[in-house]
């Protein structure tokens, strides 16, 4: 087996029960091959994590970087890269899933590697917000953590009959969004 085909298998298997309670048995069993097989290309799991998510970080990266490209209004990028964002967690890829999982019962080491590629990640967003005409004293910090953890919880309610992702990050910018009076 490929390491690509070993990173999607441990990718869909993280985003379904989490890094903790997915061993490399698991892992191993679901890729047909033995567990000691693994460690040809990867010398522990924590490398395998840190695998995966750098390559949920890029995937879900790349989708809104395309989704922003050409767009110049503040409020236009945010919501194209919102709806990037969302598209991206709620399709069918293991990888950007996992971007979501909780990293706190992870080695420490190995949650500050996966923290800084987070927040190497949502610099994005925190660009974006800083280019909007909020009202004055918004925190916008926290503004911005209230956006991502609206997002990224959509998978958890989500289901397919229900308004597709778009929709769903355009009507959660635009709640947010504030009047012409408030944003004077």
């Amino acid at each position: 087996m490929s390491r690509e085909s070993l990173m999607a298998v441990s990718a869909r298997l993280f985003a379904r029960g989490g890094f903790d309670a997915t061993s490399m048995r698991d892992i191993a069993g679901e890729a047909g091959m033995l567990a000691g097989s693994m460690y040809y290309h990867f010398p522990s799991k924590n490398d395998l994590i840190a695998a995966v998510y750098e390559r949920g970080v890029a995937e879900i990266g790349s989708a809104v970087d395309s989704a922003l490209e050409g767009r110049q209004e503040p409020w236009e990028r945010l919501e194209a890269a919102c709806i990037a964002h969302l598209a991206s967690l709620l399709a069918d890829r293991a990888h950007a899933a996992v971007m979501t999982a909780d990293l706190n019962r992870l080695d420490p080491r190995l949650r500050r590697r996966l923290v800084k590629m987070r927040d190497g990640y949502e610099q994005r967003f925190v660009d974006l917000v800083a280019a909007l005409p909020l009202s004055p004293g918004v925190d916008r910090g926290l503004w911005r953590l209230q956006l991502l953890g609206a997002l990224n919880w959509t998978p958890t309610w989500y289901r397919a009959d229900r308004k597709p992702p778009a929709a769903i990050a355009r009507a959660l910018v635009a709640s947010l969004r504030p009047t012409a009076a408030e944003a004077r």
